[in-house]
């Protein structure tokens, strides 16, 4: 076992599991979850079976990663934030035939107590704000707060605010680290 996993913990038996990561207390990985390198999983974390999570994925206390959610390479999830798998549940009508695919795209952040609603998709490096509740798909880049969540800005990979309008052919350079972005009509990208 190239990974560390707490006392308390439970990693059924199954469950794939990369090197580097760690899982820390009162966490349940599910058999079917695949995970990759270099993740961390903090404290009452819940990994479900039809889970895929890429490498240095970290995933703060007390979120359950659902059936048929994926997320990608260096995606942050803050504490508490959650997702949904069901678009209608109720306790009375089983609907797990129903579960709809939320994807998580590389390098985005899912911010403290957000909530992530089943079926949408997470552009690259976007950013959502604590609390905000997500029910549609998210452009790259694109910072998000709110309920529900409306974009106001858009983000460097670095994780500064860009200096651009949402709109319109622009260019910003991210404050921490020089790189140039360019938008064109409503896309982000790195020059």
């Amino acid at each position: 076992m190239n990974y560390q996993v707490h006392e308390t913990a439970i990693v059924d038996d199954g469950a794939t599991i990369g090197e580097g990561s760690r899982i820390w207390h009162w966490v349940h990985i599910c058999a079917g979850a695949r995970i990759g390198e270099r993740c961390s999983f903090g404290q009452n974390v819940f990994v479900g079976n039809r889970v895929v999570i890429g490498n240095n994925v970290k995933v703060q206390n007390n979120v359950s990663v659902y059936d048929d959610v994926t997320l990608e390479d260096d995606v942050f999830c803050g504490p508490s934030m959650v997702f949904t798998n069901v678009y209608n549940p109720r306790s009375a009508i089983p609907r797990k035939d129903e579960y709809r695919t939320t994807l998580v795209k590389r390098g985005a952040t899912l911010g403290a107590n957000c909530t992530i609603i089943c079926g949408v998709t997470v552009g690259e490096h976007a950013f959502i704000g604590a609390g905000a509740v997500v029910n549609k798909d998210v452009k790259p880049y694109a910072l998000m707060v709110g309920v529900p969540a409306k974009q106001i800005g858009w983000m460097s990979e670095h994780g500064e605010q860009l200096d651009l309008p949402l709109e319109g052919d622009a260019t910003a350079q991210c404050p921490a680290t020089g790189t140039l972005y360019v938008l064109r009509g409503t896309t982000l990208g790195r020059e």
